[in-house]
């Protein structure tokens, strides 16, 4: 069984969490936190589709110059080769699952 507390973790950004629930060479899941204010760069990835997945909250994800508002218990995929970037600009932390396929390790172009 794996969860929160036992899954390997990580930060990432400007104080964001990240745990490996999944982390094959086909196929990862990770259940991440961004806290209020903060942001990932915009990027791509050549290999990789992603389905990202609210547990909690209210995320912005911009997805080729596409600004889409996810809410809990609500996802979007972003296929190989589009630029996106995720943001929390609402007023509390947000909890999602970023799956994807095959793993997205040495597999992120950052877009400036």
């Amino acid at each position: 069984m794996i969860s929160r507390n036992n899954a390997e973790h990580y930060i990432w950004g400007d104080k964001c969490d990240g745990w490996r629930l999944i982390d094959e060479e086909e196929r990862s899941i990770i259940h991440e936190r961004m806290p209020i204010g903060t942001s990932e760069v915009r990027h791509f990835h050549k290999r990789s589709t992603q389905f990202f997945f609210m547990l909690s909250g209210t995320m912005t994800i911009e997805v080729e110059g596409m600004e889409y508002i996810l809410k809990e218990h609500e996802g979007i995929e972003v296929k190989p080769y589009r630029a996106h970037q995720v943001f929390n600009k609402s007023d509390k932390d947000i909890e999602f699952l970023v799956i994807s396929q095959p793993n997205t390790m040495n597999d992120r172009i950052i877009v400036d």
